[in-house]
């Protein structure tokens, strides 16, 4: 079993199914509700979770109700929340999500103030049995540490850049970067993605991606930039698609699979997602995940 160490936010989300998205000072009805956990690290671990890996946990959470439900949540996935502290006073991240009859979202989410920005809680050295490395951009400080840590291990290091990564450094100390359309275009300045991409891979000594949801994936391969089509599915709801295909790649690339067959796997599991109400909820599981790659070969 491949064992990922991940880092980043965890949220509790609110989630509902609305014919449309409401204009300013109407009132609607939700046809359906999910209460579930969220959040980039959070969903990535889980998926890990769900595909057989082993996934520990490192977030910052409070001492209350919320964050017993997203530590619950997490523990019925598999995932090791040792290294997540409780923080007297603290409220922990909650989300809400309206996801309209396309399955595209809109989201508002809330992380206390207070959430402290320190590093010297996180482990000196990677878990017994860690394989990888899974960081996201909300915890600058805590995710190059944890890459630091990863470059350290000599194990693969990623990051889910569904954002502008905070801290430069990141991106170099990494080993894997697959960005979100929105964040590669904040870097590049409103660049096309093939070129923008085609203009970092020139000075990088990593991988790097971009993720293009329905249009599939943009990596680097060989000196080039090569093209994963996305698999043909109707959307149901988007919401953590980009999470959990973050974390199911990560734990490919801990297994051992190349770039190519980990973001194959990952844009299934993130297919199969998107065809189910509830964020992460619709994560599937390996068997799932092999039965829909064997029916699109």
């Amino acid at each position: 079993m491949a064992g990922v160490f991940c880092l980043g936010i965890a949220t509790l989300d609110y989630v509902y199914s609305v014919e449309r998205v409401p204009n300013p000072g109407e009132k609607d009805r939700a046809r359906d509700l999910v209460v579930t956990g969220g959040g980039c690290a959070g969903s990535g671990s889980a998926a890990i979770g769900r595909l057989g890996g082993k996934a520990w946990l490192a977030t910052r959470l409070g001492d209350d109700a919320v964050g017993d439900t997203i530590v619950g949540q997490l523990q019925q996935d598999g995932v090791d929340t040792s290294l997540s502290p409780r923080f007297p006073g603290l409220r922990s991240p909650v989300s809400s999500i309206l996801i309209d009859a396309q399955g595209e979202r809109m989201v508002v989410s809330y992380t206390d103030p207070k959430t402290p920005l320190t590093t010297d809680w996180l482990p000196e050295t990677l878990p017994a049995g860690c394989d990888g490395v899974l960081v996201d951009t909300r915890w600058g400080e805590g995710s190059l540490a944890a890459l630091r840590l990863a470059r350290k291990a000599g194990v693969p290091g990623v990051i889910d850049g569904d954002r502008q990564p905070t801290h430069p450094e990141m991106v170099t100390t990494a080993s894997h970067v697959a960005f979100s359309e929105k964040a590669l275009s904040e870097i590049s300045g409103g660049q096309e993605p093939r070129a923008a991409l085609e203009a970092l891979a020139r000075a990088a000594q990593n991988w790097l991606a971009v993720t293009l949801g329905p249009r599939g994936v943009l990596f680097m391969e060989n000196g080039a930039i090569a093209h994963l089509p996305a698999f043909p599915i109707e959307a149901i709801d988007t919401l953590g698609a980009g999470d959990v295909w973050h974390g199911a790649f990560a734990l490919a690339l801990a297994e051992g699979q190349s770039e190519r067959q980990a973001v194959r796997f990952a844009s299934a599991v993130a297919a199969i997602k998107c065809t189910r109400f509830g964020g992460r909820t619709g994560t599937p599981t390996r068997g799932e995940v092999e039965r829909f790659l064997a029916a699109h070969p």
